[in-house]
């Protein structure tokens, strides 16, 4: 009888465990167990096909339609080419050299086929295609497969999906049941009326009926959303025990000052997001709290006003930002909105000010010396700066509040590092303009509280958004730089955005890679510098063009932000270096090029640079692909709603869910196999629920053998740093 943590080369054999490992990670009994079905058929069903995804690997049940044998031209051999049908939509697949399969591969026959979706002459494809026939000729998969739901694993080229349903197979019959643990309390199980472990690891891989798997999922949802929980919970109750110093800010002190010469009045947003960080920077334990907005809701005051409220006390606060252009942006208009307060020290300089050091990389050294001296003896009371920061070299005299901003662009030990250069653990106030799902909050940043502002500031534009398809309507694109010189007539500016810089170190990156990644027919994205030089030479002949990229030298980007923002320059063709925190009231258009290149909510986060003053914002979205695509489904989701947070839903959707615990929440591996952080918002309510409950009363999990099992295989060794890091 094996056990869970068995290496599979005892199971299925060197070779194959070999196969397991390289392509799908799965090393030990116990991978393999958790290896759940991507979904199910039954005899008789066919997969859609006119829902296949370019470049996805995909398992599909089809019928064959027709089978041709094509010699080469002007060489030897031949392809074999079989077109199946789902009777809707075809899917063909190409066999080189391999005349001998047409004896099978007959039309009328039913079959699983796996294989990745290619392009060749503008059809798509599976070439060299694993199958496995499904029809009566075949008796040995009639037999494995009759009366119950044909799983469908996620698979690799290598290791098809009823190759890895044989093995698991296998394994169900050697399994010392036994020896497996329950994760879940026997009173929280019985009470949720949920299977038992067995019954449900046997009714996910082999269901007998539908009724079968939806009680086997139900109960493996819970699995998962409970021991995250669990995990987050105690993250939680540890950052709780930390000692901090409590920062109340002073009456009569620089957040007064800055208070009283504000032009506007704070948004009922803010004004209750700014007492809920208030309350807890009065606390003698860390805050830990995620501030979650739309784009140009404010948070940037918010975050400011915060950092005013610790420099009260006496300490220091540093705002974390991802580049350089956005750590220069914050710094200019945090001095701007202090005026004279941010000059404290200096001649001029507001007596209850501070000073406000900007640090980054390519700092000159003078400068570079300057701010490293404000920040250890205590001059500089706010530093924003990029990674530049977390340097060894860089001291604090008192770091009271660490502020994140655009936290999914940092590393964990990144953000580590800042925090630790503090005495004692200081408060941490992490910044998003990319709205998260509830349940996504509760996952992904389920250690932090979360604060959400949704409320735009008074005088905002509304943004107006619209799809430019380019090859189906080129007179269209035509009119999108119309409007960006009609803009520039009246005075406003305008970005342009593309996917790419289009240099030589762009160039041979891309050789590298080799091209097209997409699928044969697809050209390669948009430049900048491709772009800018058309649109000076074209359309927009005569109109101030500069270029802004991640590549360029520091004083260089600085330099054409400037003068952007200043009113010298007319268009900025830019790559995404501009998507967050870059704030130019007077752009009013934006043209993204090649849209459908960009995620959901990267997209949203670039059409917020508009629309910021009084003038009505325009966001055109141009895409070369069909208005059937799932890319166009996508851009049309975009101009359909300015709702970050129902863009954000879209966006996890199509990305899938990730790996809610790791640092890239990419979706190329998800800690999750059947629980979804979109769909299961009333579990992982729950779970949070039981989870709070059960550590508070037992912290240590002492009396819960099973559920500290699930931990420790949760949490591997980059996980765990990851929650102890925070």
């Amino acid at each position: 009888m094996s056990t869970l943590d068995e290496p599979l080369k005892k199971l299925v054999g060197g070779t194959t465990a070999k196969v397991l490992a390289d392509s799908l990670g799965l090393h030990t009994h116990g991978d393999l167990l958790h290896h759940y079905p991507r979904r199910y058929v039954e005899r008789g069903e066919l997969t859609s096909l006119d829902e296949l995804e370019l470049d996805e690997h995909v398992t599909v049940m089809a019928r064959i339609e027709k089978t041709e044998v094509i010699p080469f031209k002007g060489r030897k051999g031949n392809r074999l080419q079989v077109v199946v049908t789902d009777g809707r939509g075809r899917l063909t697949l190409a066999f080189f050299n391999q005349a001998h399969r047409a004896h099978e591969l007959r039309p009328g026959r039913q079959g699983m086929f796996a294989g990745k979706v290619g392009v060749f002459n503008r059809v798509r494809q599976l070439a060299n295609p694993d199958y496995q026939l499904m029809d009566d000729e075949d008796a040995g998969p009639a037999e494995d497969f009759a009366g119950r739901l044909i799983p469908v694993y996620p698979a690799s080229a290598a290791m098809p999906s009823w190759k890895l349903s044989k093995a698991v197979d296998v394994l169900l019959g050697s399994l010392d049941w036994e020896l497996v643990q329950d994760p879940l309390p026997e009173p929280l199980r019985e009470g949720r009326g949920l299977l038992p472990l067995r019954d449900a690891l046997q009714g996910i891989h082999r269901p007998r009926s539908q009724a079968d798997r939806i009680a086997a999922q139900s109960r493996l949802k819970w699995d998962e959303a409970f021991v995250l929980q669990v995990a987050l919970a105690q993250r939680r109750a540890a950052d709780s025990a930390q000692p901090a110093v409590p920062r109340i800010p002073r009456d009569g002190g620089v957040l007064d000052a800055f208070d009283a010469r504000l032009p506007f009045t704070l948004t009922e947003g803010q004004q209750k997001v700014t007492a809920e960080i208030f309350s807890d920077l009065a606390q003698d334990h860390p805050m830990h709290r995620l501030l979650q907005g739309e784009v140009g809701s404010g948070k940037t005051m918010v975050g400011l006003r915060a950092m005013l409220a610790v420099v009260d006390t006496g300490g220091q606060a540093a705002m974390l930002a991802p580049t350089e252009v956005l750590a220069q942006q914050h710094h200019r208009s945090i001095v701007e909105m202090m005026g004279d307060l941010a000059e404290g020290g200096m001649l001029g300089g507001s007596e209850q000010g501070t000073k406000v050091a900007l640090l980054t990389g390519s700092m000159g050294v003078p400068a570079r010396r300057q701010t490293l001296l404000d920040l250890a003896v205590g001059d500089a009371g706010i530093v924003i700066g990029t990674h530049a920061l977390i340097e060894d070299k860089v001291q604090f005299l008192d770091l009271g509040l660490v502020v994140v901003d655009e936290q999914h662009r940092f590393g964990v030990e990144q953000r580590d590092a800042l925090r630790a250069k503090a005495e004692r653990p200081p408060h941490l106030l992490v910044m998003t303009a990319t709205p998260i799902p509830r349940t996504v909050a509760m996952t992904v940043f389920g250690d932090l509280e979360t604060s959400v502002l949704d409320q735009l500031p008074a005088g905002r534009s509304p943004i107006a958004s619209h799809v430019v398809p380019a090859l189906e309507r080129p007179n269209f694109l035509a009119r999108a730089w119309e409007r960006i010189r009609e803009e520039v007539g009246k005075g406003h500016q305008a970005y342009v955005v593309c996917p790419r810089i289009g240099d030589a170190e762009d160039e041979k990156k891309a050789k590298a890679k080799g091209r097209p990644p997409e699928g044969e027919d697809r050209r390669p994205p948009l430049a900048v510098l491709d772009v800018a030089a058309e649109l000076s030479a074209g359309p927009l002949q005569g109109l101030r063009v500069e270029v802004l990229h991640g590549r360029m030298q520091p004083d260089a980007k600085d330099d054409v932000m400037r003068r952007f923002t200043a009113g010298r320059l007319d268009v900025l063709v830019a790559t995404t270096v501009i998507e967050v925190g870059v704030n130019v009231p007077n752009a009013t258009v934006m043209v993204i090029m090649d849209a459908d290149r960009f995620g959901v909510s990267q997209l949203h986060q670039l059409r917020g640079r508009v629309g910021r003053g009084s003038a009505p914002g325009l966001c055109l979205l141009v895409s070369e692909m069909p208005g059937a695509s799932a890319a166009r489904q996508r851009l049309d989701a975009v101009a359909g709603t300015l709702d970050g947070f129902e863009l954000s839903r879209i966006d996890l959707e199509q990305r899938r869910e990730g790996d809610v615990l790791g640092q890239a929440q990419s979706g190329v591996r998800s800690s999750l196999r059947v629980l979804s952080v979109l769909e299961d918002e009333e579990v992982i309510a729950a779970a949070r629920e039981e989870a709070v409950r059960l550590v508070a009363l037992d912290p240590g999990l002492e009396g819960q053998p099973g559920l500290l099992g699930a931990l420790r295989s949760l949490l591997d060794a980059d996980r765990a740093e990851y929650l102890e890091k925070g």
